[in-house]
């Protein structure tokens, strides 16, 4: 009974960290450039606890890890010229108190310095180091490959460069690390290598890649199954009580 007890517990886990999986991608539907998390769990038997009727080793259920879903979330058009959307595997680099970081989310600004930055606030890189803009520039234009290029002054029709915006993809992606504000950071092992594939769609952003209605899907499942492990143990606590009572009624 003490084996069926812990079984029971060891699914009920997984079912939790499942559940905050996919709490996580829920509440970040709506998130630009959000990347969904899946969970992977795998039989553990151990080493020791056997069952009695056959003496077969026990088989417990193991939260062994989380991966990242890095699919292309769907693009939407805003018209906004600083808004850029990555179409193909490639992350823009921020750089953050923390180091660089990596991130799909290309709803950009400028800050009072000229900077390109996040919503966050961070600098984008380019292949030279952060992008500025002069106060007089104007019509910035993104191309394809990254190159930022404007127009100064008011009356001035050439084009002037103010950098290229650094893309960068990783040979193990699934070894990032999720670091908040949509980024992801990477383990001196994984070391980012430049993108020449990804294409850059300006007055566009990516959405978040998360299928909500597969997730709500998900989320019920799990509650459900949660449910019919935790009326299997309270039926086995209840057993077990029963017959600790009619021990004790025994006549000595």
């Amino acid at each position: 009974m003490q084996n069926t007890l812990l079984i029971g517990l060891s699914r009920q886990v997984a079912l939790q960290r499942e559940l905050d999986v996919v709490s996580n991608n829920l509440a970040n539907v709506n998130t630009t450039g959000y990347k969904a998390d899946g969970a992977i769990f795998e039989e553990f038997l151990s080493p020791t606890a056997r069952a009695a009727e056959t003496g077969n080793r026990i088989s417990f259920v193991h939260d062994r890890a989380t991966w990242h879903d890095l699919g292309q979330g769907t693009v939407e058009q805003t018209g906004n010229p600083l808004d850029v959307a990555v179409q193909g595997n490639g992350f823009f680099v921020v750089q953050t108190p923390r180091g660089e970081r990596y991130t799909r989310n290309g709803a950009l600004q400028l800050n009072a310095n000229g900077e390109l930055v996040t919503a966050s606030g961070y600098p984008v890189l380019g292949d030279s180091g952060p992008i500025r803009f002069q106060p007089t520039d104007r019509n910035i234009m993104i191309a394809q490959d990254g190159t930022v290029s404007v127009q100064e002054g008011s009356q001035s029709q050439a084009s002037s460069l103010r950098g290229r915006l650094r893309v960068v993809n990783f040979n193990r992606p699934q070894q990032l690390q999720k670091d908040g504000d949509g980024s992801f950071s990477a383990s001196a092992n994984n070391a980012p290598q430049p993108d020449t594939q990804s294409r850059i769609l300006q007055g566009s952003i990516e959405k978040s890649n998360v299928r909500s209605v597969v997730e709500m899907t998900r989320m019920i499942e799990v509650t459900r199954s949660y449910s019919q492990v935790a009326a299997m143990l309270q039926q086995q606590g209840d057993m077990r009580q029963s017959a600790i009572q009619k021990l004790a009624d025994v006549p000595a």
